[in-house]
């Protein structure tokens, strides 16, 4: 098999492949599952197929704990089909840009419309946030230092995180908070001097994922819904020290609510 060089056209034969292994010929929503959010994937519907990420064209193993390094097609209750991806690559694991957003093309490439982000962030709100709260992003800043797009070919980012898309989420769940936010590059956590720089911008959330990919699919023609899953206040905030467990932990422990949520809001998709 001979793999394009063209990230694009690489996203497109991995989509055939997808296509093939899955047994399903088209997927009209998709999801991205970030750092504790895989365990909600078992609420999405009945999973059709599921397999290693590494079978499709361009695509490597998630490094990062809490990724689980599969792609599952899942048909869902209103009897769709959806494609989960459960991991993702950061731009931290050092592969570059393109491998950061391949998912997202090939997904979109797949046939999705909608493509659904989802992360593990520090809130930079804790006297409005709680840990275990899902928050809809409603914008972002990009501090990652990185952009998908190359080349004098421009995209309107006034409307990353689809409004329509937020509103059928808070159909589902009135209750839902909206946020900007924040990604750097990682893996550091950031300093407290940061996080009050943060709080000044106008942040809400602050991560190391899920902006390239929101670029990449508004490229592609895509709607998105991005969804933050506060797992710990920001470095600082509360004088407690930042670990990665913690982020896992409080994603096991809420992953049956974040699961119902998704469920709820792919089947008014």
């Amino acid at each position: 098999m001979i793999v394009s060089n063209d990230p694009y056209a690489l996203a497109a034969e991995a989509a055939v492949a997808l296509r093939e292994l899955a047994g399903v010929d088209a997927f009209e929503v998709a999801l991205v599952m970030g750092s504790g959010w895989v365990p909600a994937a078992d609420a999405l519907g009945e999973p059709v197929a599921e397999f290693p990420m590494t079978k499709l064209p361009g695509f490597a193993a998630p490094t990062v704990a809490g990724h689980g390094g599969t792609i599952r097609a899942v048909r869902t209750a209103s009897g769709h089909f959806a494609l989960v991806l459960l991991g993702r690559t950061h731009l931290y694991e050092g592969r570059g840009v393109e491998p950061v957003v391949h998912g997202v093309r090939t997904a979109v490439a797949a046939g999705a419309r909608v493509v659904v982000l989802t992360n593990a962030a520090g809130g930079l709100r804790p006297e409005t946030q709680q840990v275990g709260e899902p928050v809809l992003i409603s914008d972002h800043i990009n501090f990652t230092g990185a952009n998908p797009m190359t080349g004098a070919r421009f995209l309107d980012l006034t409307e990353v995180y689809s409004k329509r898309l937020r509103a059928l989420a808070r159909e589902v769940d009135p209750s839902l908070a909206e946020g900007v936010y924040v990604a750097f590059r990682g893996p550091t956590y950031e300093t407290p001097a940061e996080i009050r720089m943060l709080r000044t911008l106008g942040g809400d959330m602050v991560g190391m994922s899920t902006v390239l990919e929101a670029i990449a699919a508004r490229e592609a023609g895509s709607e998105v819904l991005g969804v933050s899953l506060v797992t710990n206040p920001g470095a600082g905030l509360v004088g407690k020290p930042l670990n990665h467990e913690e982020v896992l932990e409080v994603g096991r422990a809420t992953a049956a609510r974040m699961g119902g949520l998704l469920a709820k809001v792919v089947d008014k998709l």
